[in-house]
C-alpha cells in the first residue's frame, strides 16, 4: 500500500539538488540537509571549434581589450535632429532592426511598420502602393546597426523623423536612435494607421526640435550616468524605464521650459514625455551600442558586440568577426498577454533592443528590478537566479551599473560566445511583443532567448580565423 503524501514529512528530509544556488540556499535556511550535484546543461558547438578558439593565445588579451573598453565608454546626449542629416539618409532608404532582410521575409509588424513609413514619407499614398513600391526595391532597406543607429521592435527609421545623437567622450564614437512613440498602436509594433502617422508628424514637428532646443541650451545630457542610477531605482533598463524616463525629463524639464516654443507646444512635451514611461529606452539603446561599438573589431575577442532581432531571423555579432552577422530563426517570447491576445497573436523575437542585453543590462540585470516579472512573467526569484546566471557567460562585471541586491556587485558584461558554447547558457532577454499581423500593435511583454544557432556559427567563424593565425 502507497504511504499518504502527509509521510513523507514524518521524517527529516534530504534533498538532492542541481543547477543554481539560490534553491539548497533557501532549504539550509529551513534546516533541510541538502545534497548539491554540479549539473550543468550540455555544451554545444563543434568540439574541434571549442578547441581551437579556446586554445588561441590572443584570446584573454583581446577579450580584456574588448571589456576595458564597453566599461570606460560614456553617453552623451549632445543633438537632436532629422535623420537625413544626422544619418545622410535619402528618403528612398529605410533603416530597420535587427540583421539584414528583403522585404519578402519580412514578418507582419516589420512590414506594418515599413508601410506606415512609406505613408508618414509621403512616398505613397496608400499601403497598397507602399507595398508595391517595398516589393520592387523603389525602397531600399538596410539594418540601423550598418548607420551607427539602433531601433526599438521593427526599429524602421526614415529620413524626415528625428534621431537623438549620443557621443561617447572616451571612445568617441557617435549613436544614433528615433525618438521613442509610447506603449500601444505605434509604427514600432507594426501599427499605421491615422493617428500612427498623425503622431510622427508632431514628433517631427513639434517633439523633435524642441528637444533640439532643450539640448542646446541645456548642454550635454549625461545618459550613462541615469542608466547607472535607475538600476539602483528598481528599473532594469530594458521593459522598465520609469525612473530613468522621470530622470531624463528632470534633467531636460528646464530647457523644454525656456525654449522659444509656445507655451502649447512645451506643455505637450512635457505632458508626452512625462506619460511615457518608455521614453528613455531609446537613449539608453544608443548609450549601449556606442559602448559595444567601442569593443568591435579586436582580432580573436570572442566578446558579442550586438544582438538584433528582424522579427523572422535573429542575429549577433562579435568583436573578432568584423560585420559578419550569424543567424538563427528568431524565438517567440514567452509571457504575459495584454487583453484578449495569446500566445497565437505574438510575432517572433523582434528589435535592436537585445542590445541592452549585450551590454549586461535589461534581461542580464533583472535582480535589480524584480518588480519587472509583473509585466513579462516569472517570480521574483527567477529574475535573481537569471542574473546570477549570467555571470557564467560573461568576461567581466560593470561597476558603473552596480545591482543593490547583489551587494551591489557590477551588471554581467561582455557576452563569451566560448562560455556560451562550452556552458549552453544562452543569454536571456527580456522584450516586448508585437503582433504577428500588420497593423495589430503590442500584444504583450515577455522572456526570450537567441537560437543556439547563432552561437555555433560565431564559434566557427571565430576557430576559423585561429586556425589561420597558427
Amino acid at each position: 500500500m502507497t504511504p499518504p503524501l502527509g509521510a513523507l514529512l514524518a521524517t527529516p528530509l534530504s534533498v538532492v539538488t542541481a543547477g543554481v544556488d539560490l534553491f539548497p540556499e533557501a532549504l539550509r535556511a529551513q534546516g533541510v540537509t541538502v545534497q548539491p550535484v554540479d549539473w550543468r546543461p550540455p555544451a554545444f558547438g563543434d568540439p574541434q571549434d571549442l578547441a581551437a578558439v579556446a586554445a588561441d593565445p590572443r584570446r584573454f588579451p583581446a577579450n580584456r581589450v574588448a571589456t576595458e573598453r564597453i566599461l570606460a565608454a560614456g553617453a552623451e546626449l549632445v543633438n537632436v535632429r532629422p535623420a537625413a542629416d544626422a544619418l545622410e539618409l535619402d528618403r528612398d532608404l529605410f533603416l530597420h532592426a535587427g540583421p539584414p532582410i528583403e522585404f519578402g521575409n519580412a514578418s507582419g509588424p516589420l512590414r506594418g511598420a515599413l508601410i506606415g513609413a512609406a505613408l508618414f514619407e509621403g512616398l505613397a499614398a496608400d499601403p497598397a502602393e507602399a507595398v508595391a513600391m517595398l516589393d520592387s526595391g523603389q525602397i531600399r532597406l538596410e539594418p540601423c546597426h550598418h548607420h551607427r543607429a539602433v531601433g526599438p521592435m521593427a526599429g524602421v527609421t526614415t529620413a524626415s523623423m528625428w534621431v537623438s545623437e549620443l557621443r561617447d567622450p572616451i571612445n568617441g564614437g557617435r549613436a544614433y536612435c528615433s525618438l521613442n512613440e509610447g506603449l500601444g498602436k505605434v509604427l514600432r509594433y507594426g501599427a499605421y494607421s491615422a493617428e500612427v502617422i498623425d503622431r510622427l508628424h508632431w514628433m517631427g514637428e513639434v517633439l523633435g526640435p524642441v528637444l533640439a532646443a532643450a539640448v542646446a541650451k541645456s548642454g550635454p545630457v549625461d545618459i550613462k550616468s541615469i542608466l547607472a542610477q535607475m538600476l539602483q531605482m528598481g528599473d532594469e533598463g530594458h521593459n522598465r524605464n520609469r525612473a530613468g524616463s522621470l530622470m531624463f525629463l528632470r534633467d531636460l524639464a528646464p530647457g523644454i521650459a525656456g525654449s522659444d516654443a509656445p507655451a502649447g507646444q512645451v506643455a505637450d512635451v512635457l505632458a508626452f514625455i512625462g506619460g511615457n514611461e518608455h521614453f528613455f529606452l531609446n537613449y539608453g539603446m544608443p548609450a549601449a551600442k556606442l559602448a559595444l561599438d567601442a569593443a568591435r573589431d579586436i582580432p580573436a575577442s570572442t566578446v558579442v558586440v550586438a544582438m538584433a532581432r528582424n522579427g523572422t531571423d535573429f542575429g549577433i555579432q562579435t568583436s573578432g568577426t568584423g560585420d559578419a552577422w550569424f543567424t538563427g530563426p528568431a524565438q517567440t517570447p514567452d509571457g504575459l498577454f495584454l487583453g484578449g491576445y495569446g500566445p497565437d497573436d505574438a510575432n517572433p523575437d523582434i528589435g535592436d533592443s537585445a542590445i541592452m542585453e549585450t551590454l549586461g543590462v535589461g534581461g542580464f540585470s533583472m535582480a535589480a528590478a524584480p518588480a519587472i516579472v509583473r509585466f513579462v512573467g516569472g517570480t521574483v526569484p527567477d529574475a535573481l537566479a537569471t542574473t546570477r546566471r549570467m555571470y557564467g557567460i560573461t568576461v567581466t562585471e560593470n561597476p558603473a551599473y552596480a545591482i543593490p541586491v547583489l551587494e551591489f556587485r557590477g551588471a554581467p558584461t561582455g557576452i563569451d560566445v566560448l562560455s556560451v558554447a562550452r556552458t549552453g547558457i544562452l543569454p536571456q532577454i527580456n522584450t516586448g511583443m508585437a503582433g504577428r499581423v500588420a497593423g495589430t500593435g503590442q500584444v504583450g511583454a515577455g522572456l526570450v532567448k537567441p537560437p543556439q544557432e547563432c552561437f555555433e556559427k560565431a564559434l566557427a567563424a571565430l576557430a576559423d580565423r585561429s586556425r589561420l593565425h597558427r
